[in-house]
């Protein structure tokens, strides 16, 4: 992966909007203002464009009527969330089929142009996902419509929050019905406008145009790159556990005003775990994606869809209801359910964020100003050349990393070496100072419309342990990377060891930690302030490197192995820190080569004897540096790392000389620890302190 040209890519990617709770944020407004369309022609437009809608098999709440469930609080109309959750489930279960199947609609027009929109409303009574569950959910469908030509501009499906990008599709055929793909248990929607019903393609595959025209990746390998918007991730080979709502403590299901809500109510168990934490990998055996039930719209006559085929088990008809006939409705109530992330830090253990209910579609911006939902940025502007009353794109601030695993590299002798893959499970990504969790997809972490300024983002995973690190938005760059050059891997909670830094007690003011690895290279770089910790993998090989506040370098050799923590105390910086590290690393070197070296290669013995007796003297040579350092020698301390200089070189080229008499691992191991080594003596050589 080219990750600066990833980190480039990013930049131009646009914010999402929050599906049930958003009220616009993504830093566009339009020029003019909207009226709403005469009823009539709302009407006309609203059967012309309404979607099909698809629903994973394992789908519990589908787009219904709120009214059924509505009751009076001290004069206001409300939704409370345990009516609606009970209500909707007890009648579920006792027609056998979704009970009242409804998509509310609205239309409005931009004031001095023909650009109209009219939208689709889907409310369910209850959202279930791997970030947040939550009362009720309002998701939507923008169609924008020229007035002029009768064509349709674009469409807009609401993603998951301000953070995530929404799927869009610019300049769609005017002949194809829309249909969209309703994520399990969160609702939000993608589309499908290509022939192949009911899945979804992020890129042109297979004869199938892509059903998105979000932009791409620029820069990365045919792998990886990918347009920029949220997707469905469980239909494009990528698996999500979904966990289970609680409310005090206990599964929802037990609480006693939902008699009718049952463990099996829910996401179905193969989906679901009950807890991040509780898994020692991620899980690698959750279903992959199944069409069941599809809604279309009651009015619409036979072959209106094009006559694409229908991969949906059965079709349910939804009526067409207007928005105006629910906005009486004050308030979709019902008390805050929280979700929990554990944090790798000295200090604090675990923080726990809610979700609370959805705010009514008719209190957020968009209603009224749906052009501040578009989030691709050239697709705003596209628009904003063709209508006056749709403004330019404007910055949005980006928080963006791409999230792998740490798993023992092939290459590496037995537990002495990582490398990263694509991780086996979506992970979930939130700035502490935002309470909205956002799923990555493909990978990729995108939290979007972040203001400048200091924050923390903490990214996790089913069976993973968590990542934590601050990240400081300038305000200035479109996109700003988190982790190391842009990429965070994570660690299977089974394997991971937390690596902890305390500086308590010296007088380094330590302001950065690096983390790497001998053949996975860098897997942390973060600032740090005061004692600060990070998970790594017990199958690594690693150098900590901390910087002070005068950017002073310190280094140490972890080799956790069995360990559960380990821990750098009184960490220091210079020239006598450095030298110790080369000499712990020749030294743990050379015992490796001795204890690999083969029996069986004729010839060889003499060389590896002697790359292992050239080790113990650059370590010899070291070691005399940190000494004469520590005792505040500077002059001698110099002449020693220089003399360490030539040792190095010596030593290196009787790898060259070894290479048949150790096993191909340990060569490469050997290989990369010279690296490490002459970097580490330089640095010892320049540094100021001792």
């Amino acid at each position: 992966m080219n990750r600066r040209a990833f980190l480039r890519a990013t930049g131009v990617a646009a914010a999402g909007s929050l599906a049930g709770c958003s009220t616009g944020g993504n830093g566009n407004t339009a020029e003019g203002t909207t009226n709403a369309v005469a009823d009539e022609r709302a009407r006309e437009l609203a059967e012309r464009f309404a979607p099909t809608v698809y629903f994973d098999a394992n789908e519990r709440w589908f787009p219904t009527d709120p009214r059924p469930y509505e009751s009076d609080a001290e004069g206001r109309t409300v939704v409370d969330g345990f009516d609606a959750f009970e209500g909707y489930t007890r009648r579920s279960d006792e027609l056998g089929s979704p009970p009242d199947p409804t998509v509310f609609f609205r239309a409005v027009e931009y004031e001095n142009s023909p650009l109209a929109v009219v939208q689709f409303w889907f409310y369910s009574a209850f959202d279930q996902f791997t970030t947040n569950f939550h009362w009720h959910d309002w998701e939507v469908l923008h169609v924008f419509v020229d007035t002029e030509t009768d064509e349709p501009q674009m469409y807009v499906a609401s993603a998951h929050s301000p953070a995530v990008p929404n799927n869009e599709y610019i300049d769609p055929d005017p002949e194809t019905v829309p249909r969209v793909l309703s994520e399990l248990g969160s609702h939000s929607s993608t589309m499908s406008l290509n022939d192949r019903a009911d899945s979804f393609q992020r890129v042109p595959t297979d004869g199938l145009a892509a059903d998105i025209t979000n932009r791409a990746l620029d820069g990365l390998d045919a792998l990886t790159e990918i347009p920029v918007a949220y997707g469905l991730p469980r239909d494009e080979g990528t698996r999500l556990p979904y966990l289970v709502p609680e409310l005090d403590g206990r599964p929802l299901y037990e609480h006693d005003r939902l008699p009718s809500v049952e463990a099996s109510s829910l996401v179905a168990d193969e989906l679901t775990v009950r807890s991040f934490a509780d898994l020692t990998s991620p899980p690698t055996n959750l279903p992959r994606r199944e069409t069941g039930l599809a809604f279309d719209y009651r009015g619409r006559e036979t072959g209106a869809d094009d006559g694409r085929d229908d991969a949906a088990t059965a079709t349910v008809a939804y009526d067409l209801v207007p928005t105006a006939e629910v906005e009486h409705i004050s308030a979709f109530a019902g008390p805050r359910l929280g979700f929990e992330f554990a944090v790798p830090q000295f200090v604090e253990d675990a923080i726990e964020k809610h979700i609370t209910t959805t705010d009514p579609p008719w209190t957020q911006t968009r209603y009224d100003d749906p052009a501040t939902d578009i989030t691709e940025p050239v697709h705003r502007a596209t628009l904003a050349e063709r209508y006056e009353v749709v403004g330019e794109p404007t910055g949005v601030n980006s928080v963006i990393a791409s999230v792998t695993e740490a798993v023992r590299s092939a290459d590496a002798p037995d537990d002495e070496g990582l490398t990263t893959a694509r991780p086996a499970v979506e992970a979930v990504a939130f700035l502490q100072s935002d309470p909205v969790a956002v799923p990555t997809f493909g990978g990729i972490a995108v939290v979007r419309d972040v203001a400048p300024g200091e924050h923390r983002l903490t990214v996790n995973g089913a069976g993973f342990a968590p990542h934590s690190e601050p990240v400081t938005v300038s305000g200035e760059d479109d996109a700003t990377p988190a982790g190391a050059d842009g990429e965070i891997p994570l660690v299977a909670s089974g394997d991971a060891v937390k690596l902890g830094i305390d500086a308590d007690g010296t007088d380094a003011d330590l302001t950065r930690l690096r983390v790497e690895d001998d053949f996975a290279g860098t897997l942390y770089d973060a600032a740090m302030d005061g004692p600060d910790a990070v998970y790594v993998h017990r199958g690594g090989a690693f150098t900590a490197e901390v910087r002070d506040a005068e950017d002073d370098v310190g280094a140490f050799r972890v080799n956790p192995g069995e360990e559960s923590a380990v821990d750098i105390d009184r960490p220091r910086t210079g020239k006598a820190s450095l030298a110790e590290y080369v000499a712990d690393l020749s030294s743990e070197t050379a015992d490796a080569v001795r204890a690999a070296a083969r029996d069986d290669a004729s010839g060889s013995a003499n060389a590896v004897g002697g790359l292992a007796r050239a080790l113990e003297a650059v370590g010899a040579a070291a070691a005399r540096a940190a000494e004469r350092a520590d005792a505040g020698d500077r002059g001698n301390a110099d002449r020693a790392l220089e003399a360490l200089d030539s040792n190095l070189e010596r030593a290196a080229a009787r790898l060259e000389d070894s290479r048949d008499g150790l096993p191909e691992p340990v060569a490469k191991a050997t290989e990369k620890r010279f690296g490490q080594a002459e970097k580490r003596a330089a640095q010892a050589l320049d540094a100021r302190k001792l």
